[in-house]
């Protein structure tokens, strides 16, 4: 059979953009369907704006910093509008880039929402009507969406979506999570003026990470005036003349806001997609099922990014999509490894992480040494101020290979994506040790831990 296309890909995001492109190189007939905007949740409305508002968040701590060294700062206001218009207009110059790279490379761009019809059809509707398509190989990279859960009032609440286009920044907000995406824009608003409660109905705020890590965000978050109510989650959200009151049945008192935001998980966007007349698997959660090599039960079909729900960062996408290419149309059978990725969440202060937890890996390899560094980096030091970095690193015992990672504080992030590398590459602690540390810097603190940590509890055992 003669088809339209040697690849056709669902989703002009990071994942599928970087597909395209590479298939589109080696010669194939490529074509990219997109609904929405190029480039995906992560250019469109995720880490790219995010950044953004991060970086704008951050000015107020900044100009209390710069009174304490000595700059005679006037009373700074900040411009919320102004903020909105450069931001959109830096998105979508980005998203202008995409485009032009998937023009440049030589794959088609359509505009419109692709589903399957068949094993090897799909209709394309778009804003000049419907198409129906051929394609010898199909890849999925719908991505992600927020999720907004189903209580009485949730219409009344926004979502990570609609943050980014507020009008005017409310003058309190209700931030319900306690993941990436709500510890970071509770530092956003609480940086821009706003009085923020973060309420989040488990234990403790990002689940999954170490937990001295967690304790210590929570921690320093509470100094810098966000209000952090663990155990609570939403039984109805009311609306009043004075605002918006979130209910918590009997595990908390009411709580009034101006505006709540619910950062509670996202879903795979493969609804519409008609997956069953291709007849391809789904897992229940809306999941693509696919195997390492990202193919699903079709021979001919392929899934990365979100929508596989195997690990939900952009970069893991690109890197999936790289694997794709390289499998698919250089004949290199490509598994991508998923172990071992750096993650960074842009919660103030940031956290920077890459391995397993201490839980983890006590888990995992039975016994382990631990190292810990906790204290006020240099220049909070001069200004007086209070908070305090966290620096952990996680050994497993029997080979003392760095298994994990932590970092909690000023330039976490950065610091993480070299430390990644020698966890990546199996590096030992004697290793780790044997690099002369960079001084005055506060990374220089990851070397120079020598002695194990041992908490109090477990030291009064002893």
């Amino acid at each position: 059979m003669a088809y339209d296309y040697d690849l056709f890909v669902i989703g002009a995001g990071s994942g599928g953009v970087r597909a395209a492109r590479l298939a589109a190189m080696t010669g194939a007939r490529v074509a990219v369907a997109e609904a929405d905007r190029v480039g995906g949740t992560c250019v469109i409305r995720g880490c790219v704006p995010k950044k953004f508002m991060v970086y704008a968040s951050e000015f107020s701590h900044g100009f209390e910093d710069a009174r304490a060294f000595g700059w005679n700062v006037p009373a700074a206001t900040f411009d919320w509008v102004k903020f909105l218009a450069r931001k959109d207009d830096e998105i979508a110059r980005l998203s202008g880039i995409y485009t032009t790279n998937l023009n440049k490379a030589g794959a088609l761009l359509m505009h419109g929402f692709a589903a399957f019809t068949g094993p090897h059809t799909l209709k394309v509707s778009g804003p000049d009507g419907s198409k129906e398509i051929t394609a010898d190989k199909i890849l999925i990279a719908t991505g992600g969406h927020v999720h907004r859960p189903d209580i009485d009032g949730i219409e009344h609440a926004i979502t990570s979506d609609e943050a980014f286009h507020l009008r005017t920044l409310p003058k309190s907000i209700l931030i319900a999570g306690g993941g990436y995406i709500a510890v970071e824009f509770a530092g956003i608003f609480a940086g821009l003026g706003v009085e923020t409660t973060l309420a989040y109905r488990g234990d403790n705020i990002l689940r999954g990470f170490d937990d001295d890590v967690r304790t210590h965000l929570a921690g320093e978050m509470e100094k810098r005036g966000i209000r952090i109510i663990l155990g609570a989650a939403h039984a109805k959200i009311e609306k009043t003349d004075k605002g918006l009151v979130s209910h918590f049945g009997d595990s908390h008192p009411p709580c009034p806001t101006e505006t709540v935001m619910f950062a509670t998980g996202r879903r795979a966007s493969s609804g519409g997609l008609n997956l069953k007349a291709a007849g391809v698997k789904e897992n229940p959660d809306g999941t693509v099922c696919v195997d390492k090599f990202s193919q699903t039960n079709a021979p001919h079909i392929w899934a990365i990014g979100d929508v596989t729900g195997r690990l939900n960062l952009t970069p893991v996408a690109i890197r999936e999509a790289v694997a794709f290419a390289d499998t698919v149309f250089h004949d290199k059978p490509t598994a991508f490894d998923h172990a071992l990725v750096p993650t960074a969440v842009f919660s103030q202060p940031p956290v920077g992480t890459v391995g397993v937890s201490e839980a983890t890996a006590r888990h995992l390899y039975g016994k382990v040494d631990i190292y810990r560094a906790k204290f006020r980096p240099m220049k909070v030091t001069f200004t007086g101020g209070r908070d305090q970095t966290l620096m952990k690193l996680v050994v497993e015992e029997k080979t003392q290979k760095l298994v994990g990672v932590h970092i909690v504080g000023p330039d976490a992030p950065e610091m993480i994506q070299l430390a990644a590398v020698a966890v990546k590459m199996g590096c030992t602690k004697a290793q780790w040790d044997d690099t002369c540390a960079l001084h005055p810097t506060a990374a220089e603190e990851l070397v120079t831990m020598r002695e194990k940590y041992v908490p109090n509890e477990v030291a009064g055992r002893n």
